[in-house]
């Protein structure tokens, strides 16, 4: 047996003189999924996307044989065989993911709400920082990205070689159409607006105006996102009255901007495996929390991160440093469900991650368990499996982890997760 690449045209199988059959194997690196097509008595696939593929031919020399019971007994035979192997290339041919991976420079999702409204220092940034922090990005040579353009990384797999920034902004302040609005505009930085349609709907004087989000619609600068009717903590709801809130808020869309919302923000960054659910069965594309860490395409896409951005969090030092974060791919993340029973706190989070990524000895993990943030015992289950030992209960409502590990180019690589504990408000 041999292994060898090739671009054939499709599996042939000969009992005439050379008694070869040929395995065709089809990986998607892209995509994660593998196509395999071979030709004894039968021709099946497993799901194709549109993907770049490598192919690979397996050729196996068939005994001679004479009778047609010897004939379909060496056939058994040699397909168990070839499913074994084909079992071992998936596994060796996936274990490269993690490689590809670590080598995604990422884009940095910023997270803004309010603009130059002082007194909310935990959610505005004022002007002056904000235009400092523009030029910052040009000056790191950093290019914005529309949210459609991420979309075609995340979802249509297309490449990208350098760093790129999301800028989003969340709830549709007045503050952000008189202040921050006109500065993108000028300078035509793409971006997402998020905002829930009650406030807009029933003319809240701190919210934007129907007309005011259409203008930004209309820009093709903008594009408009949704963050439910109401706002309120739906994660606290039942399955019905979460669908039914969202819902809702597309008849809003429909009335006002004649479409129905592609992406999604989490109220308050809140979300639950069963929200998660139907926030896809309401066709959703993309839906981001405001947990940190820098987006790649290893990411849950419904669970997209942010870096929040406000007057503490986006003072220059930090910020810079933000800038020059890299991605943390992972494989799995336990507790899958973020919603955590009051029962259940503190979780038991392990985290596993692709065996190719370098440094994990050397990983600094944080959580705010106990109310204040202290560093975590982190324990090997395996060489790229982990265990962060939580000291104590999660005394807030919102859980927070975050992990970050220096890389060889001296850049930190950072995730982040947030968790809601059941029973604290």
């Amino acid at each position: 047996m041999f292994l060898r690449p090739t671009n054939p045209p499709g599996p042939r199988f000969s009992m005439k003189k050379s008694k070869f059959s040929i395995l065709i194997l089809c990986w998607l690196k892209k995509s994660n999924k593998i196509f395999i097509k071979f030709s004894l008595f039968l021709n099946f696939s497993l799901i194709i996307e549109n993907s770049e593929l490598s192919f690979f031919a397996i050729n196996t020399k068939l005994p001679r044989v004479k009778s047609t019971e010897q004939k379909l007994a060496s056939m058994k035979v040699f397909i168990k065989k070839i499913i074994l192997i084909t079992l071992l290339i998936i596994v060796n041919l996936t274990s490269v993911n993690g490689q590809e991976y670590q080598n995604e420079k990422g884009i940095i999702g910023l997270m803004y709400h309010r603009f130059e409204e002082n007194k909310y220092p935990t959610t505005n940034v004022r002007i002056k920082d904000f235009n400092l922090q523009l030029e910052m990005i040009r000056q790191n040579n950093l290019e914005f990205i529309s949210i459609d353009e991420l979309k075609k990384i995340l979802l249509e797999k297309k490449e990208y070689k350098s760093k790129k920034v999301l800028l989003t902004v969340d709830d549709a302040f007045r503050s952000f159409y008189d202040n921050g609005w006109k500065i993108l505009k000028e300078k035509k930085i793409p971006f997402v607006l998020f905002f829930n349609t009650r406030e807009v709907s029933a003319n809240n004087p701190n919210y934007m105006t129907w007309d005011q989000i259409r203008e930004i619609h209309n820009s093709k600068i903008g594009i408009i996102g949704g963050h439910s009717f109401s706002h309120e903590y739906l994660i606290n709801k039942s399955d019905a009255e979460i669908k039914e809130d969202l819902e809702k808020s597309h008849k809003d869309f429909l009335r006002e901007l004649s479409f129905k919302p592609k992406y999604f923000s989490y109220p308050y960054g809140e979300y639950s495996s069963s929200f998660k659910s139907i926030v896809k069965e309401l066709n959703y594309e993309l839906a981001f929390g405001q947990h940190s860490g820098v987006i790649d395409t290893s990411k849950d896409i419904f669970e997209l991160p942010r870096f929040p951005v406000n007057e503490n969090y986006g003072k220059p030092e930090r910020f810079l440093t933000l800038l020059n974060t890299k991605p943390l791919p992972f494989k799995s993340f336990k507790p899958e469900d973020k919603f955590i029973a009051k029962s259940d706190n503190p979780p038991k989070i392990e985290i596993e991650f692709y065996k190719d990524i370098n440094n994990l000895q050397n990983l600094n993990c944080f959580a705010n368990d106990g109310g204040e943030w202290n560093r975590k015992k982190i324990t090997f289950i395996e060489k790229n499996w982990i265990r962060i030992n939580l000291d104590s209960k999660f005394k807030t409502r919102t859980g927070r982890i975050n992990c970050s590990v220096l890389d060889k180019d001296n850049e930190w690589r950072w995730m982040g997760f947030q968790l809601v504990i059941d029973g604290i408000k």
